[in-house]
């Protein structure tokens, strides 16, 4: 299938000009004076989740404009990510019940990360609680920076007072909204996610390689279709969409495509996918779809040819495939949370909902009003293209760091 669509791999600067003009030579000017000094990012996977899809495209563009970025994953066991992911969702204001020494399995897979990880480049960009510790291999110089891309407007005290001595201690912090901004004695600054237009999972694809997926997986093309892409996490609630969709399905002759994979450090994918297969039941009209991290032309497909995209999250960092939806004009219900009324401006660029039955009220009125889930769609793509591209993130990366040199 991926024969018949050409990869996004060796997508340059000049790539951008068609769609940005100007903009890409102001980001050349405004990287040069850091041409050759190093910057590593350090994360928990390269494969799954959008922090990882996020630097598989800032390093090569930060290299093309002639830093020499690095890209480091710590290493832990399962009992390593067991403790992580009980943070993200303690950070994230879910009730999580910490493995047993949960704070000493973190410190010692700390420790023995910082014997194996590079980390002595000019910059050093930690990103997420995962590495947060390996601040403790800092020396006498290089400049610091913690990336946070969760939602900590209401954290666990137990795991922020663990993790925080460890935050106080970098030259600066990045949050994704400003509501999960906490009170701390370095600077903080406000940098959004972003995504590539012209990667294999948002550019425009050819209808007919559309249709091919579709009919893969045995989607009706001529049927309304609601979709949500994202990993089989319980904070995503995809039992909860399919909740929604039975509602949705006694007035509307619809399917349900729930598309996503696992991430190596999140544990509890599997048993998720378990719950939301049980959910589904035998539905002929329900396709629950586990892709690989390699499959972003399908993601494409199944997005591009949706009528109703959905992001029903209980908690959330950010939701970047809500803004891929609405860079492809999709009609977006999202859960009111984290960074999602950042991409969704209710009624201008998407409906917002606020449980199971109020998402599958804003689907039947989108389905109800095609002329205005395509006014929504338009607006949307309006709001993502001014905000949210790759090139404006590495633009506020470029800017932090020459700030930093000066100061």
């Amino acid at each position: 299938m991926t024969a018949a669509e050409p990869g996004s791999a060796g997508i340059t600067l000049d790539d951008y000009v068609p769609l940005l003009g100007a903009e890409i030579e102001e980001l050349r000017t405004l990287a040069r004076p850091l041409a050759g000094k190093e910057v590593v990012m350090v994360n928990s996977t390269r494969v799954g989740g959008g922090v990882a899809e996020l630097l598989n495209r800032i390093v090569p563009l930060l290299e093309e404009l002639g830093l020499r970025p690095g890209w480091e994953v710590i290493a832990g066991g399962h009992d390593f990510f067991e403790v992580t992911k009980a943070f993200h969702n303690a950070l994230q204001g879910s009730a999580a019940a910490l493995p047993p020494h949960a704070f000493d399995i973190f410190r010692a897979c700390t420790e023995n990360n910082r014997g194996r990880l590079r980390l002595d480049s000019e910059f050093v960009v930690i990103h997420d609680p995962q590495p947060a510790g390996l601040i403790d291999s800092r020396g006498d110089h290089g400049h610091w920076i913690w990336r946070c891309h969760i939602d900590l407007s209401n954290p666990s005290a137990e795991v922020w007072n663990f993790l925080e001595p460890w935050v106080a201690r970098y030259n600066a912090s990045i949050f994704s909204a400003p509501d999960f901004a906490r009170q701390l004695p370095i600077p903080q600054y406000l940098f959004y996610p972003a995504f590539d237009p012209l990667s294999d999972k948002n550019r425009p694809l050819e209808p007919a390689f559309v249709r091919l997926v579709l009919e893969r997986y045995g989607i009706d093309p001529a049927r309304p279709i609601l979709t949500q892409i994202s990993r089989f996490d319980r904070l995503k609630d995809p039992v909860g969409v399919v909740k929604a969709y039975r509602i949705v399905k006694r007035y509307f002759d619809c399917q349900l495509v729930l598309a996503g994979g696992s991430a190596d450090d999140d544990p509890e994918g599997a048993e998720v996918l378990g719950e939301t297969r049980e959910q589904a039941g035998e539905d002929p009209d329900i396709h629950i779809l586990e892709l690989p991290a390699s499959s972003p032309l399908e993601v494409n497909a199944l997005q591009t040819a949706s009528t109703v995209v959905i992001q029903k999250s209980l908690r959330e960092g950010f939701g970047l495939t809500v803004a891929e939806a609405l860079w492809k004009r999709k009609p977006v219900v999202a859960s009111a949370v984290g960074g999602i009324p950042t991409q969704v401006m209710h009624k201008q660029t998407g409906l917002l909902a606020h449980s199971v039955e109020g998402t599958a009220y804003q689907i039947r009125y989108l389905l109800s009003h095609p002329e205005i889930a395509a006014r929504l769609g338009d607006q949307g793509h309006s709001h993502v293209r001014e905000e949210f591209l790759i090139t404006g993130n590495v633009k506020r990366y470029v800017t932090l760091m020459l700030l930093l040199l000066r100061s």
